[in-house]
């Protein structure tokens, strides 16, 4: 007499989604998308925008070197330290309002 196995018990089941939740969800990815354009965009500006214009930025200078220059020794990796420390401390704000938010949120019926 052979016995059939029992399926494992399923998790379980995860809390239905509600108007509100759905609503903090399409905030949250939202404000993720548009931080990261802009910060790409600022990676763009540094990493294509100075080399580009560096004949007519030659005369700006900075901390004693002409800017290009500067940018292209150090300031760009500086920028995107401070391009991806700027992602983090924002992305932790609005992860926080995500909790809250859902925390708030009232239970479906």
């Amino acid at each position: 007499m052979s016995s059939i196995p029992t399926p494992p018990p399923s998790p379980a089941e995860p809390p239905p989604v509600t108007e509100a939740m759905a609503l903090a969800h399409r905030l949250y990815w939202r404000t993720n998308l548009v931080l990261i354009s802009v910060l790409m965009l600022i990676g763009l500006v540094v990493s294509f925008g100075i080399p580009l214009m560096a004949t007519r930025l030659a005369d700006i200078r900075f901390a004693g070197f002409p800017l290009p220059f500067y940018f292209g020794a150090q300031g760009a990796i500086l920028v995107y330290v401070a391009l991806i420390v700027v992602y983090i401390v924002l992305m932790q704000f609005a992860d926080a309002r995500l909790q809250r938010s859902l925390a708030q949120a009232p239970p479906e019926p």
